[in-house]
């Protein structure tokens, strides 16, 4: 009965778009924007974790996944006139979930996860060369995306046809890389290309690197307010992670930096061993940096993703921790009543993280 509410709800919906005929629209949306934290508080099985926060009003739930891949669930949304939401859960207090967070050497953007014996997934959410992305939440995507896919499959034959891609904190994270995963699938023909794709990532942390953030952004921006939006509380150190190390290797292929060496080498010998040991006092703590994160975000970390998921592979790393913000921001400023309301507070790392806070200065927003 579960795998057949969503096709009854499309069902459903077909009338109602027809007559209707409303679609997704660019641009970001307060009232879309507070609605869909309504549906993505609904994540959460403990109802205090969404206290103080209103029931949505337009959307009801059809789909619960399972519980897949590093404590990893989506939902399937409907407001019963043609649109669906695919809520992505954000990280639990389960150790697994915190794994998934804290898996954070980057994997090339484009290859493939050996996610089990049978099961290899292959994803291309960007094509520069350089591009990369956080290998927990990669897992994650790739995790529940089969699944997701399917479904979107599913409803767009009953007729719907705008699919907005949800997620807050680590779900947030998530949501980048299913949007890219599903507008790939678009550009390859897997996924009609009359899908109309907007992604609303909440309190969201930093996905992948600069070359994958630009192809992200190209894909969902645009002149009519564009598709893919980034929505932080400038109070919240969440968006601020993971922990961004930029070396030399990071810039483009042209960059004044590739051939300082024989820049250097050519000077007179007193300013080339001055100019010498400037350079690598500036070089090699950040190169030791980002190998010592990839060595224990990565090497260390996928020992403990594969004692839950023991046939997991995934591939060599890419040699970057370059995380940059992604998408097009709409900042929400705190003000004095703000602070006021949800005081800075040690014990309560998360206090400005959660969704009251995102609900009332979203509320606050012109």
């Amino acid at each position: 009965m579960k795998r057949l509410l969503p096709l009854m709800c499309c069902l459903f919906a077909l009338p109602a778009y027809s007559t209707l005929g409303q679609r997704l629209q660019p641009g970001f949306d307060k009232a879309e924007y507070i609605e869909l934290l309504r549906v993505s508080s609904r994540q959460a099985g403990d109802s205090v974790y969404y206290a103080g926060v209103a029931a949505p009003k337009q959307f009801r739930r059809v789909y619960r996944s399972p519980v897949v891949g590093l404590d990893n669930r989506w939902d399937l949304w409907s407001n019963g006139r043609g649109m669906v939401v695919v809520s992505l859960r954000g990280t639990t207090q389960n150790n697994e979930s915190w794994l998934e967070n804290f898996y954070a050497a980057m994997l090339p953007a484009k290859g493939e996860l050996r996610l089990s014996k049978e099961r290899a997934f292959r994803y291309e959410l960007a094509r520069h060369p350089q591009a990369a992305v956080h290998a927990g939440w990669l897992l994650g995507m790739a995790s529940m995306a089969d699944d997701i896919v399917s479904k979107i499959d599913s409803c767009y034959r009953r007729g719907s046809k705008d699919v907005v891609v949800l997620g807050h904190s680590q779900g947030g994270a998530i949501a980048y890389l299913l949007t890219s995963h599903l507008r790939n699938l678009q550009s390859r023909g897997e996924l009609p290309a009359d899908v109309r794709l907007k992604t609303y990532c909440s309190a969201a942390p930093k996905p992948g690197n600069l070359q994958y953030a630009y192809e992200y952004e190209a894909q969902t921006h645009g002149p009519d307010g564009g598709w893919g939006f980034n929505v932080v509380n400038a109070a919240d150190w969440v968006p601020e992670t993971p922990i961004s190390i930029q070396t030399l290797t990071d810039f483009n292929p042209t960059n004044p930096f590739v051939g300082a060496r024989g820049i250097i080498r050519k000077q007179t010998l007193p300013k080339r061993l001055a100019l010498g040991y400037v350079y690598r006092q500036l070089d090699k703590p950040t190169r030791k940096a980002q190998r010592n994160y990839q060595r224990y975000l990565g090497t260390f970390a996928s020992r403990q993703v594969r004692k839950t998921l023991p046939e997991y592979q995934p591939g060599t790393y890419y040699a970057s921790n370059n995380y940059v913000r992604t998408g097009r921001p709409v900042v929400l400023q705190p003000t004095a009543e703000y602070y006021r309301r949800f005081p800075d507070d040690p014990k309560r790392i998360f206090g400005h993280h959660l969704f009251l806070p995102y609900m009332y200065l979203a509320e606050k927003l012109p």
